[in-house]
């Protein structure tokens, strides 16, 4: 995998991407534009991660360490950040834009609403969490499998649900604080 991750790394900056030395790009990875991404180093992307870069403008920083699970998608139209030594979980949704709602236009008229996404250092986001345009989650925050974040998440706290609601501050009972 590190040989080949490597390799579709080396493929990537070749077509414009800007990666950090020892990133992985795992197996059946896509990016659209990649002249609009840049990847920190030793950033790790598993199989199956889609970076649908919607324009020619749009941006995608994943900062160092960050690593990206399974069958994660990255919608950007305009500005998507996420910090170093975040993990995101297989299956996240994450979007900077959504179609507009004017009346008198049908949905296939609609332009689109562009609403920067900012993802701290050090944020865990659990499987299956869908993050919506304009929404800062902090550093050190958590959130749970499976939850929708309509709106910004303190630093060091644990969000869960539908929409995303404050559970806890995060703490370190029963261990030590890590990092790599």
């Amino acid at each position: 995998m590190l040989a080949r991750g490597r390799a579709i790394a080396r493929l990537w900056v070749a077509r414009g991407a800007r990666v950090g030395p020892k990133t992985v790009i795992g197996r059946q990875c896509a990016v659209d534009r990649p002249w609009c991404v840049e990847l920190g180093a030793r950033v790790l992307l598993e199989a199956d991660v889609y970076l649908k870069m919607a324009a020619d403008t749009a941006s995608l920083t994943l900062c160092d360490y960050v690593f990206v699970g399974r069958g994660v998608e990255f919608d950007v139209l305009g500005d998507v950040r996420v910090g170093a030594h975040t993990v995101i979980a297989p299956r996240c949704f994450i979007t900077d834009h959504n179609h507009g709602t004017l009346p008198g236009l049908r949905i296939d008229q609609q332009p689109s609403v562009i609403d920067p996404v900012v993802i701290g250092a050090d944020v865990w986001l659990g499987t299956g969490v869908v993050v919506l345009p304009g929404v800062n989650i902090s550093d050190g925050a958590v959130v749970g499998a499976n939850s929708v974040v309509t709106k910004d998440v303190a630093p060091m706290t644990v969000v869960a649900g539908v929409p995303a609601r404050f559970l806890r501050a995060r703490s370190i009972a029963g261990g030590t604080p890590g990092g790599r």
